[in-house]
C-alpha cells in the first residue's frame, strides 16, 4: 500500500475553499495540523473562524473529500476547533489586504468590479425581483456576483433568495456575506436585525452609515459584478450611493403605465444627478401572454398596464443626457417569475424556459458581455496644475 505523502495531502487541501470566503482553507491558515499514521488514516483540524460556523458541515464535507482523493488514504478524521482572537485578527489582515478600515473598495479608481445600481422611481415595479434574477442570470454566464439589500425599508431581497433566516458570520467587525447555492453572495440588513420582523425606523445619516457597512466592512472578495437593490424614489440612499459610488451604472426599472414611467424618469435624472450613468431601462409587467391562444400563430399579448412606458422612459433620457440609454429587456408578466420570489426559488433557476426567465438571461449575456476594464470609469484624477 502507498503510504500518502504530507505534501500531497496539503495541496488537495488547498483545493477546498471557505464556502464563505471564497478562498483556500490553506491560504486563510484555517488548517491547524496533518497527521498521517502507518494505515493511512489521516488525521486534519480545521479551524472555524467562529463557534457556530452556519456552513461547517460544507466545510467537513469539502475537506474529507478532497483527502479522500489522495492515494493511500485509508480514512479521514476531522476535528474541527475555532481560530483564537489573534488568529481572527490575523485573517483580517489577510483579507483586508492591508488597507485602510472602511475603504469602499468599489470606489477605488483601479476597481474593475462593475457596479449596477437597480432603480425604479416608485415601489411595486418588480425592481426586486429584477435584481435577484439578474444576479443569478450574470452568475450563470460565468460571473462572480455580489448583492447589496440596499432598500433598508422594504428588505426583500433575503426571502426571494430563500436566505432569509441565515445570518452573516462576522470576524471580528468583518462581515461575511452570505453565499447562495448559485454562487451569488448576498448582504441585506434584514440579515443584521436582530429579529426578521424587527421595523427599521432610520432617517439620513443612519441610511448612509448602513450602506457604508454593508459596503466596506462585508469581505465581497474579487467581484465581476456588484448589485445594488435601491429603495424607490430619489432619497437619501439614492444620494449617499452618488456620494459613494459614482462610478456605479444605474438600471432603471418601470412598468408600461404613464404613472410609472414619469416617475422613473426622475430617478434616471437622480443618477446623472450624481455623475452616474445610466446604462438601459427594464420595462416590466410588460404584458400577458394569452393564455387561450394557441402557440400556432401570432401570440396575442394582453397588454394589461398599457404600453410604450420603458421605450418613453429610455427616449427621454437619452435626449436629456445626450446618449443612447436602451430599453435592455421586456418581461412579461409571468405567474412562475412570482411564484419563484414567494418560495424563494427565483424563475431563472426554476423555471429557465419561461417568457420571463429568457428576457431576463438574454439582459444577463448582454451585460456579460461587456466584460471588466478602466474604460470608460471615472478615475478620480484631479489636475495639479494648469498648462
Amino acid at each position: 500500500m502507498t503510504t500518502p505523502v504530507l505534501e500531497q495531502i496539503q495541496a488537495a487541501l488547498a483545493t477546498v475553499n471557505d464556502p464563505e470566503i471564497k478562498r483556500p482553507i490553506t491560504e486563510l491558515g484555517m488548517v491547524e495540523s496533518v497527521d498521517i499514521d502507518d494505515t493511512g488514516k489521516v488525521a486534519v483540524r480545521v479551524l472555524l473562524t467562529v463557534a457556530g460556523c452556519p456552513l461547517k458541515d460544507t466545510i467537513t464535507r469539502d475537506v474529507t473529500a478532497a483527502v479522500s482523493t489522495v492515494a493511500g488514504v485509508t480514512a479521514v478524521d476531522l476535528d474541527l476547533g475555532v481560530m483564537t482572537a489573534e488568529q481572527r485578527a490575523g485573517l483580517k489582515e489577510i483579507l483586508s489586504g492591508g488597507q485602510a478600515q472602511r475603504e469602499i473598495p468599489f470606489g477605488r479608481p483601479d476597481s474593475l468590479t462593475k457596479v449596477y445600481a437597480i432603480a425604479s422611481g416608485k415601489g411595486g415595479v418588480g425592481k426586486s425581483s429584477v435584481t435577484v434574477n439578474l444576479a443569478l442570470g450574470l452568475a450563470a454566464e460565468g460571473l462572480k456576483v455580489g448583492v447589496i439589500d440596499a432598500d433598508i425599508y422594504g428588505h426583500s431581497i433575503p426571502a426571494m433568495f430563500g436566505i432569509a433566516d441565515t445570518r452573516p458570520t462576522q470576524v471580528d467587525d468583518l462581515i461575511m456575506p452570505v453565499p447562495t447555492a448559485s454562487g451569488v453572495s448576498v448582504i441585506s440588513i434584514g440579515m443584521l436585525k436582530p429579529r426578521r420582523d424587527q421595523v427599521v425606523a432610520w432617517r439620513g445619516p443612519m441610511l448612509d452609515r448602513a450602506l457604508v457597512q454593508m459596503l466596506a466592512d462585508v469581505y465581497w472578495g474579487d467581484l465581476d459584478a456588484l448589485l445594488l437593490d435601491l429603495p424607490p424614489g430619489t432619497g437619501d440612499v439614492a444620494i449617499s450611493l452618488g456620494q459613494h459610488l459614482p462610478s456605479a451604472e444605474v438600471i432603471v426599472v418601470t412598468t408600461p403605465q404613464e404613472a410609472a414611467a414619469e416617475v422613473a424618469e426622475r430617478a434616471g435624472t437622480m443618477a446623472s444627478m450624481m455623475h452616474q450613468r445610466v446604462i438601459g431601462v427594464v420595462e416590466n409587467m410588460s404584458y400577458l401572454a394569452c393564455p387561450h391562444c394557441t402557440p400556432e400563430g401570432k401570440e396575442h399579448r394582453l397588454e394589461i398596464f398599457g404600453s410604450g412606458g420603458g421605450a418613453r422612459v429610455a427616449k427621454t433620457l437619452s435626449q436629456r443626457f445626450g446618449y443612447d440609454v436602451p430599453v435592455l429587456a421586456d418581461v412579461p408578466l409571468d405567474i412562475s417569475l412570482r411564484e419563484g420570489g414567494d418560495a424563494g426559488k427565483p424563475v431563472v433557476e426554476s423555471d429557465p424556459t419561461s417568457p420571463a426567465a429568457q428576457a431576463l438571461r438574454a439582459m444577463a449575456r448582454d451585460l456579460a458581455g461587456r466584460g471588466r476594464g478602466l474604460a470608460g470609469m471615472q478615475l478620480g484624477l484631479t489636475p495639479s496644475s494648469k498648462f
